[in-house]
């Protein structure tokens, strides 16, 4: 199995590209949005989350069977948001 190296500059993108989705999210947080306010956190916790699987655990590097895994934990964990979300949406 072969090792890939990924640039330091890739990692400094990644690392800025993380640092304003922070900002969004405090900023977001400050904001009311009503119903929409969890919605929005859990979207930008899931682009950060996906940013750092992607460049931080390898996993744009891996092999097909590792993405189709981390593919199936992401699927179900879309699946718990949506019944979170819907049981959320029912109380509001």
């Amino acid at each position: 199995m072969s090792h890939h190296v990924v640039s330091v500059k890739t990692y400094l993108i990644v690392f800025a590209v993380l640092l304003v989705l922070l900002v969004l999210t405090v900023a977001a947080a400050q904001i009311e949005h009503g119903v929409l306010n969890l919605t929005v956190a859990i979207s930008i916790a899931v682009v950060k989350a996906t940013l750092i699987a992607l460049f931080f655990m390898h996993l744009r590097y891996n092999s097909a069977v590792i993405r189709l895994a981390a593919a199936a934990g992401f699927f179900w964990l879309a699946i718990l948001l949506v019944i979170t979300m819907s049981d959320y949406l029912t109380r509001v």
